[in-house]
């Protein structure tokens, strides 16, 4: 967290001057203060700590195996233009977090991300995989074990893999989602909006571990009733912020293998989350930037006694810059466009 707040630091200074010597953006806002720049190719660099922490308590009696894959920094690239989006995500040796692999292991990481906005429809779907994962909490099951100096408990076969889509409506057109979360559009006067969001996956995780071989495959369905506000600050300046508790019921099917024997469990389990962030960043006309700090709770019960929680707290930091888009994929858009009556 500290490198990510010293790089953001150092954007922030770097920047700073451009509110005062930039020239102000020659686009008008309409009635609702958003000026929409999706003709134009947004690209987007950010940097998040985000990761997936998996915590198994037995409630029965206390014990508790908390589980992680080794990339504590994940780098994103987007590029935005008119109503799509894509961007790339990956763990990069060069984080001093991601490469301590002779303790940890070595992890993998990969997430595709593609989104749709039609007018006040968003719609996102996900292709991630993280492979490689170790017990962060390996001194309770070897006493003997030091800090710095042994090596964690290792699963490297463990792999999880998700394909998820998410359904959003945002309720105010004075509320600019994509401001917030794609930069294709600037926001100018503050103003909230209740988004409620659908989320959908498919879900698989495997391992190899003494002999066993163990997949699950779940389905989560759940719903969020989400808040957005974003606070314009001097115009070019805003902070954002989001509250989203979500709900949900959790299908999954479980199997086992040992000494070619298969058992097979299926379950169903009520799941819940907690989600929300601020966000503070710069908007003009070419450029933007900005930090966050964002939390997530969430869980579910596995059986009567056991449960699975994942809780974070994370930061990010973006840069981002618009383009004029290149004058043949500006022409093929709109001549398909035009027939498509979009």
């Amino acid at each position: 967290m500290q490198t990510i707040l010293k790089t953001f630091y150092f954007l922030w200074m770097l920047f700073t001057p451009i509110y005062f010597c930039a020239a102000q953006s020659s686009e008008q806002a309409d009635s609702t203060g958003i000026i929409s720049y999706a003709d134009k190719f947004v690209v987007k660099v950010n940097v998040n700590t985000q990761t997936d922490v998996y915590a198994l308590n037995n409630e029965a009696n206390g014990d508790k195996l908390t589980i992680a894959p080794n990339n504590n920094y994940r780098l994103f690239f987007s590029l935005d233009y008119e109503f799509i989006g894509l961007s790339i995500g990956f763990s990069p040796t060069f984080f001093s977090g991601n490469n301590d692999d002779d303790l940890k292991g070595e992890s993998s990481f990969s997430d595709v991300r593609f989104r749709a906005v039609i007018g006040n429809w968003i719609q996102g779907i996900q292709i991630g995989n993280i492979k490689g994962y170790y017990v962060e909490n390996t001194q309770d099951f070897l006493p003997e074990w030091i800090e710095g100096v042994d090596p964690y408990i290792q699963i490297p076969s463990m792999t999880s893999k998700i394909f998820g889509m998410s359904t959003s409506y945002n309720f105010n057109p004075k509320f600019s989602f994509r401001n917030i979360f794609y930069q294709t559009e600037w926001q100018t006067k503050s103003a909230g909006s209740f988004i409620p969001s659908l989320y959908y996956n498919f879900n698989q995780l495997s391992y190899s571990l003494g002999g066993q071989d163990a997949k699950e495959y779940s389905y989560p369905i759940r719903l969020s009733p989400a808040y957005y506000y974003t606070l314009v600050i001097q115009k070019n300046w805003y902070i954002g912020g989001n509250l989203s508790p979500s709900f949900g019921i959790r299908f999954s099917k479980s199997s086992l293998t040992t000494e070619n024997v298969r058992s097979v469990e299926k379950n169903s389990s009520f799941i819940y989350a907690l989600e929300g962030g601020l966000q503070l960043g710069y908007a003009s006309r070419k450029i933007l930037f900005g930090a966050g700090l964002n939390f997530d709770i969430n869980g579910y019960n596995e059986d009567k006694t056991s449960a699975i929680v994942n809780d974070k707290i994370y930061g990010v930091i973006f840069f981002g810059y618009r383009f004029n888009t290149p004058g043949f994929i500006d022409r093929t858009y709109k001549k398909y466009a035009e027939k498509l009556g979009i």
